[in-house]
């Protein structure tokens, strides 16, 4: 509740930020297997599956030129502003297809069960099974 008020819409949402949208939209188009809702030049929105009205869009930084985001946070550079865990079958699998798709493991791994991945706009995202 929003102060004593339900939220107005139906949809929910995460929206991450990224120098070309579409790229990184179907960069985890391929990474999720989410349908693709929307799909324009500055709007790139993946529906989750199963009909719920939650989705995850990307969009180009409006307000600065895009700085890419470094992982682990170093002073003075662009800190992670959030990052996506996702749930995989197969960890090492999972771990593969991300790395073909674009995406870098990180040279950081902070916990064995873990694999934190850098996608092609510098965001870190983590898989774990």
């Amino acid at each position: 509740m929003l102060r004593g008020r339900s939220a107005k819409g139906h949809w929910f949402g995460t929206v991450i930020d990224a120098p070309d949208p579409q790229a990184l939209g179907l960069f985890y188009h391929e990474v999720l297997g989410w349908k693709i809702h929307k799909n324009e030049p500055n709007e790139f929105i993946l529906a989750v599956p199963g009909g719920s009205e939650t989705y995850l869009a990307f969009q180009p930084q409006r307000s600065a030129p895009w700085e890419r985001p470094v992982w682990p946070a170093a002073e003075g550079r662009q800190q992670m502003m959030m990052h996506l865990d996702i749930e995989v079958g197969d960890l090492d699998a999972a771990v593969e297809h991300a790395v073909e798709l674009g995406a870098a493991l990180a040279e950081f791994q902070p916990q064995a069960d873990v694999r934190v991945l850098i996608d092609p706009a510098g965001h870190p995202f983590c898989l774990y099974a």
